[in-house]
């Protein structure tokens, strides 16, 4: 069973975070400049909360497009659902998909180990049955070529 650690370590563990005090314009510009979907929020080393994308267009479109002299406070997810190192890749799909959340922080106890989206969730799952298939290959004698390497090779 696929685990959330072990997407992570593929993913890596390169942690974006803002705080609840930060303004929505600097929140918006760091996402931007990134090329990311959400942010975590933590106050004082502890998860106060998620920002993605859809609060922001939420609040642009509340505010006339201005992002205005708010702070990430007001916009914020702050009871974000989150996954521990251990949760089942499953699990995750189905917190996802029945929260409507693209991203996930992963918790360990109060520490941040990283963020889940699902973006990597599906290509974790695509991997997995790559690899899932290739064994099934493997076993299988004299399974064909691919046919794709026998056109390169014509």
């Amino acid at each position: 069973m696929l685990k959330v650690n072990e997407i992570l370590r593929v993913k890596g563990h390169t942690l974006y975070t803002g705080t609840p005090d930060m303004p929505v314009r600097e929140a918006i510009a760091t996402m931007s400049q990134l090329d990311i979907g959400s942010l975590v929020i933590m106050d004082h080393g502890r998860l106060a909360g998620m920002l993605t994308f859809r609060e922001i267009i939420n609040h642009l479109n509340t505010h006339d497009g201005q992002a205005g002299d708010y702070t990430v406070r007001s916009i914020m997810d702050d009871a974000p659902v989150s996954v521990t190192p251990n949760t089942d890749a499953d699990e995750v799909q189905r917190l996802m998909l029945d929260k409507h959340a693209r991203y996930i922080p992963v918790m360990d106890g109060p520490t941040l180990m990283g963020v889940i989206s699902f973006y990597d969730m599906a290509r974790a799952i695509v991997e997995a049955q790559q690899f899932e298939n290739d064994m099934l290959k493997a076993y299988i004698r004299d399974w064909p070529a691919d046919t794709s390497e026998t056109a390169r090779k014509a």
